[in-house]
């Protein structure tokens, strides 16, 4: 059985494109109006910071809780999957 949600498996086996944030495994509407009040409207930019962040999986999570409020799972979850799509696509 998958550990993994339909969101995640949809995100992480197609390019990027302009793909919106609340695509993101863990980032649902809230996070992702809280994202996009702070200019993070597109995946894309999203995946920018975690790659400044060197995919650093610490620095990630304590950006993603601080620049939306995402709670341990959500953190983990929008983690894991732009770190898939990085493995698959990079």
């Amino acid at each position: 059985m998958s550990t993994t949600s339909k969101k995640h498996q949809n995100f992480v086996t197609e390019p990027m494109g302009d793909k919106l944030v609340f695509e993101l495994a863990g980032i649902g509407e809230a996070l992702g109006n809280r994202l996009v009040e702070n200019n993070y409207d597109k995946a894309y930019t999203v995946l920018g910071q975690f790659l400044l962040f060197k995919k650093d999986e610490s620095l990630f999570k304590d950006w993603l809780k601080e620049i939306c409020g995402a709670n341990s799972k959500q953190q983990e979850d929008c983690y894991r999957c732009l770190k898939e799509w990085c493995d698959s696509f990079l």
